[in-house]
């Protein structure tokens, strides 16, 4: 391992941010890490970005995006989203040695940008957002274990808060095992086959179902009022689909040059990487039009077996791709708490792992149970965090970083994406919402769903 192929053990240092109101500098502390950087390829990059984006949450996507905007808006949205999203990470990704640094964490680059306070509610937003996607990641496990439970035991006896608390030990152990994001390196070409396992399975069972179907139902359902707020709420699971909130923490894990060879890691995953996601997005509304399930395994008809393999398949991806999402939490926890010396197997650390992330997955796991509504999350945490971070702040911070070298129609247009996506953020959240208060009166707390 080279010198710059290396973990940094935690400490803190004071970075002069930058302010653009006149105000005295501000110093902020940006801790190092404990954690590896700089030792990915840009390859394996874009398989950590491509293992998000075709994690087990595209089974949802049919029912979460086409059903609420039909055919032509939820085609021509996708391929929208697809383009401003990507559009939206280069920016960051553009940052990330903005000043002369290297901005290891989003929070590092707002506070570098900002400030102090930046800093902090950068952090809560992308607390927020993670956590809410590693919730929904529980859910999505637990209902492919009740997936395979109720293939051959359809008794209800066994519920869905049971096999999300079995689920959430698993993801446990997993995180235990593996000390951080450079760690997964195997793991993500098992993610890889794991994948294709279950869209290849979803794609081919789906295509039987609708070549031997009667015609289907596209319509959208539901009264004018309700149709309106879960319009908006898909658009949420649109954005929510394509970013993860925590690019600069992925765009640490890889080699120099970081911003050319990021590049080709977001190239890759908004080219090859997002047509499986689409493949079984549109193959499914297809099959199964407006009665599409959230889980698109649950609509398809085949073979026990077929379906067992493809539903312990979406399980055990949904694992690896958790560990993704709660890496920075992970990542901050080890460098504030951890001070991680020797190996990541000694008992000191482990044990630290054992308590700290199996005590954060817990918390995950038991709100996971209590409110089961995985579209809501999804369109909640594209509402309240994937709008703020990937698109207004990175407009913004784009903006201030750049604002000496930007024509004035640039900036227009910078301001434009800011004002229009906190608008979309704002209806957003009122419908996400509105829907959780719907499914909350229509379903009980630890509801079998």
């Amino acid at each position: 391992m080279d010198s710059s192929d290396h973990r940094h053990v935690s400490s803190t240092s004071k970075v002069v941010a930058n302010t653009n109101d006149g105000d005295e500098p501000l110093a902020v502390e940006m801790p190092q890490t404990a954690h590896q950087i700089s030792s990915d390829s840009w390859f394996q990059v874009g398989f950590v970005l491509t293992t998000g984006i075709n994690s087990a949450y595209v089974l949802g996507y049919s029912a979460a995006i086409m059903v609420p905007l039909g055919w032509v808006v939820g085609v021509v949205g996708l391929i929208i989203a697809t383009a401003i999203s990507l559009y939206a990470n280069s920016l960051v990704a553009k940052l990330h040695e903005f000043g002369g640094k290297r901005h290891i964490r989003y929070r590092d680059l707002a506070g570098y940008i900002y400030g102090k306070k930046a800093y902090s509610v950068t952090w809560g937003l992308q607390y927020v957002n993670l956590f809410m996607i590693n919730t929904g990641f529980i859910i999505l496990a637990g209902q492919s274990l009740k997936a395979v439970y109720i293939l051959f035991r359809d008794d209800n006896e066994m519920k869905l808060p049971y096999f999300i608390a079995i689920a959430g030990f698993v993801c446990a152990v997993f995180a235990i095992g593996i000390p951080h994001l450079s760690g997964l390196r195997i793991w993500l070409g098992v993610s890889t086959v794991l994948s294709f396992v279950y869209i290849l399975t979803a794609l081919a069972l789906s295509l039987k179902d609708g070549i031997k179907a009667p015609a289907r139902d596209y319509s959208i359902p539901g009264t004018t009022t309700s149709n309106i707020f879960t319009t908006i709420g898909a658009s949420a699971n649109l954005v929510f689909a394509f970013n993860t909130g925590m690019l600069p923490e992925i765009q640490a894990t890889v080699r120099q040059p970081v911003v050319i060879n990021m590049m080709k890691a977001l190239y890759f995953q908004f080219t090859a990487g997002v047509v499986p996601m689409y493949a079984v997005t549109f193959v499914g509304y297809w099959a199964y039009g407006n009665s599409t399930s959230t889980y698109l395994l649950n609509s398809v008809s085949g073979p026990a077996w077929l379906k067992t393999v493809a539903n312990v398949s979406a399980f055990l991806q949904t694992v690896i791709a958790l560990h993704i999402f709660a890496s920075p939490m992970y990542e901050y926890l080890d460098t504030k708490y951890g001070r991680v010396q020797g190996s990541a197997l000694e008992f000191r650390n482990l044990s630290f792992r054992i308590m700290v992330r199996g005590g954060y997955l817990a918390i995950n796991t038991f709100v996971a149970a209590l409110l089961p509504f995985l579209g809501d999350f999804m369109s909640l945490t594209g509402a309240i965090s994937t709008f703020p971070l990937t698109f207004i702040l990175a407009n913004h911070m784009y903006l201030v970083a750049k604002r000496t070298k930007l024509s004035s129609l640039q900036k227009l247009w910078h301001w434009f994406n800011i004002c229009f996506f906190g608008v979309m953020a704002v209806l957003a959240a009122i419908a996400a919402l509105r829907l959780i208060a719907v499914d909350s009166s229509t379903y009980n707390l630890f509801a079998d769903l």
